[in-house]
């Protein structure tokens, strides 16, 4: 049985950062940061309103492009965006599967996508949402439904 969360009770959305603490990447290496497109928020809750969010913690934020771009990296170019599946491990972890620009592929090899919802206390983050989607399969939509998503640096 879905969860309703009204909106007052929402988890505030996922947001990646990066601090740079002396070297902690080690010799040689540039810090990097994370691109991608926000979602807009008339899709977010026009997706709320079709996947209430199965678990306590609603993400629902933003789709990632790079997880490892150089920190003065340029903003990824806008792209038509569709929710193409669903996805849900039963353990504590939702998410959305999606095209931009009608692949499926991240150039690093993932799957772009949406994490929807997790439960923080079964220890679960948004990083787990590739796996999941790899591992457990995702169940396409009927029809794809298309977002409006934001370029966005995600620090």
């Amino acid at each position: 049985m879905a969860m309703m969360i009204e909106a007052s009770r929402r988890a505030p959305a996922y947001r990646c950062s990066y601090e740079i603490i002396g070297d902690p990447l080690g010799p040689g290496r540039l810090p990097v940061t994370t691109t991608g497109w926000k979602l807009e928020p008339a899709s977010r809750e026009f997706l709320l309103d079709i996947f209430p969010p199965h678990w306590c913690d609603l993400i629902a934020d933003h789709v990632t492009l790079d997880g490892k771009a150089p920190v003065d990296a340029t903003l990824p170019s806008k792209a038509e965006a569709k929710v193409i599946g669903h996805a849900d491990d039963g353990k504590g972890l939702e998410t959305l599967v999606v095209t931009i620009g009608g692949n499926v592929r991240r150039p690093d090899g993932g799957i772009f996508h949406i994490t929807w919802s997790l439960d923080r206390h079964r220890d679960r983050e948004a990083v787990e949402s590739n796996d999941l989607i790899t591992r457990h399969g995702w169940r396409p939509l009927a029809v794809p439904i298309t977002i409006d998503l934001l370029p966005a640096l995600l620090e």
